[in-house]
């Protein structure tokens, strides 16, 4: 089973934001808590960090502009 990525809403007005950074590789694994990427609003700029333990699959581009809830990776 894989838990999927999305784009966060970290304010309540904001509708879209950028991914800035994938801070791991595609196939990585990771720990709860490890930094996963980095998101820029027109408000501010945010680590988002991992909910649980796994192997990343990224399928979100670094610099692209995506809705919130949409679909960047996930974590199996």
């Amino acid at each position: 089973m894989s838990l999927p990525i999305c784009i966060p809403k970290l304010g309540v007005s904001m509708t879209e934001g950028t991914l800035v950074e994938w801070m791991v590789s595609d196939g990585q694994s990771v720990q709860a808590g490890d930094v996963l990427y980095r998101i820029e609003t027109d408000k501010v700029e945010n680590d988002v960090e991992s909910p649980i333990a796994g192997v990343i699959r990224i399928v979100g581009v670094e610099g692209e502009t995506y809705a919130v809830g949409v679909h960047i990776g996930s974590i199996e």
